[in-house]
């Protein structure tokens, strides 16, 4: 570990990292009446992945997941609000209409997250790159999945373990005012509404003009993931592969089958072609990307294709024959820790209780799930700073299960966790439909939460009309 730089006060909290989880500990651990210094790479160092060097820079996609109180990801943003957690709010005030998803313009949100930072006088944001992490000190680390080498070189000493090497992928951004809307069409999944107000836009595919997308997709050239073969080649344990199954590159996802793709992020399901008034073959979404509405991302089409390839192939896509791409789809590294005998349930590291992993670096999926993580760590710095009991938020809420999943992974076979029903402990009485189940989970967490309020009750509540 490095020793405590002298031009840092010493009752500072380090915070590694200005992502979703570093930016939401920041303010949490601030608003706690801590001070705080934010350490962030970016522009010094540049990552495979982002654009900016704004706080809370969202790569992968622009939506938090679906907002419906019977889904998984609903539930945890209803548990983030109920902990008042700063950046969701922020996400609401970010917002841009995708369903019944959270999405949110991506610019606006950063500047936000970056405002409501930069404006608060117990957070000092310094621009530099952490190598080892410092002693001595309480201390987060929130590098996320493109932590530099350096920094992941010291997390592997203190951990004693392997690096886990994956590889996420981003899906593509076009114009608007490329897409022919006498092939594609706007609306939402089972929407009842036929004025064309859609949130979504849906290029149907013909059972014809599916196949032929397909062996052209698995057909086409993808870029080498030189970093995989690297780790392969220095020993690293890797999993099952390079892939995050739970963001799978489509053209790996359609080696799987001639139907995988139509029964994943091409299912026509709840979609009718206004044009042949049936539901299509296929059907692909693309959501709005910004608050202006002249982008829209090509929703789960994360790839790792050559851009040439992008070009050819998806303009393959009814309605995209003349796409403009407003950036391609492409592939980056994500490291993560293996958490088992690593941390405990605050996110504490066992032999290092100084040390604290939040977000994507503890292995957890999603922008909620990072701000969750984020959220928890802090809070019980706060409290190993005091002398307090830690929180433990309960097994049978989505942020509890989420931690429990992570550190209770003892297996050779890690991949990252995300919000979903199948982490929480069983039901009594289960009722007999899926939905009936969900709602279920979701009314047991909720009462499990309030019940547990006085341990999960944040140090501070900020305004809830913060000028963001």
């Amino acid at each position: 570990m490095k020793q405590i730089d002298p031009v840092i006060p010493s009752t500072a909290v380090t915070v590694i990292g200005a992502g979703l989880a570093g930016s939401e500990a920041s303010l949490i651990l601030a608003e706690a009446g801590l001070d705080v210094c934010l350490y962030e790479m970016r522009p010094l160092v540049r990552t495979e992945a982002h654009r900016t060097d704004r706080p809370a820079e969202l790569v992968c996609s622009n939506s938090f997941g679906s907002d419906l109180p019977d889904r998984a990801s609903g539930l945890l943003k209803e548990e983030l609000r109920r902990l008042n957690s700063p950046l969701i709010r922020i996400a609401e005030k970010s917002r841009i209409p995708a369903g019944a998803a959270l999405a949110v313009d991506r610019e606006r949100f950063s500047e936000n997250v970056a405002a409501l930072l930069s404006r608060h006088p117990r957070i000092k944001l310094i621009r530099a790159e952490v190598g080892e992490i410092p002693a001595g000190r309480p201390v987060i680390v929130a590098a996320g999945p493109l932590a530099s080498p350096a920094l992941a070189a010291s997390l592997a000493k203190l951990t004693g373990k392997d690096n886990l090497f994956f590889f996420d992928a981003i899906a593509p951004v076009v114009t608007l005012e490329s897409i022919d809307f006498g092939k594609a069409f706007r609306a939402s999944r089972y929407e009842r509404d036929e004025s064309g107000a859609g949130d979504y836009i849906n290029c149907p595919f013909s059972k014809a003009e599916y196949e032929s997308f397909i062996e052209a997709l698995t057909g086409a050239e993808r870029i080498p993931l030189k970093s995989f073969e690297e780790a392969i080649n220095a020993g690293v344990r890797v999993g099952r592969g390079p892939f995050f199954e739970g963001c799978l590159p489509i053209e790996i996802l359609a080696l799987r089958g001639p139907d995988a793709l139509a029964f994943g992020p091409l299912r026509p399901v709840g979609l009718t072609d206004p044009q042949t008034g049936k539901r299509p073959w296929a059907c692909l979404q693309l959501r709005r990307d910004n608050q202006l509405g002249d982008a829209y991302n090509l929703v789960g089409f994360q790839t790792n294709l050559k851009y040439p390839e992008q070009k050819r192939v998806f303009r393959m896509i009814p309605g995209l024959e003349n796409a403009e791409f407003v950036r391609y789809g492409e592939m980056h590294r994500n490291t993560f820790i293996a958490a088992h005998g690593t941390l405990n349930l605050q996110l504490q590291m066992i032999r290092y209780p100084n040390v604290f992993i939040a977000g994507q670096l503890a292995g957890v999926e999603g922008y909620a799930g990072n701000i969750a993580f984020g959220h928890v760590a802090a809070r019980n710095v706060i409290r190993y700073i005091s002398g307090q009991a830690p929180i433990d938020p309960p097994q049978e809420t989505m942020i509890g299960a989420l931690i429990r999943a992570i550190v209770g992974n003892d297996s050779d076979d890690i991949q990252p966790v995300k919000a979903n029903f199948g982490i929480l402990p069983p039901l009594e009485n289960p009722k007999r439909s899926k939905k009936e189940r969900a709602a279920q989970y979701v009314e047991r967490a909720l009462r499990r939460y309030d019940l547990s309020g006085s341990r999960l009750e944040p140090e501070s509540r900020q305004a809830e009309n913060d000028p963001v």
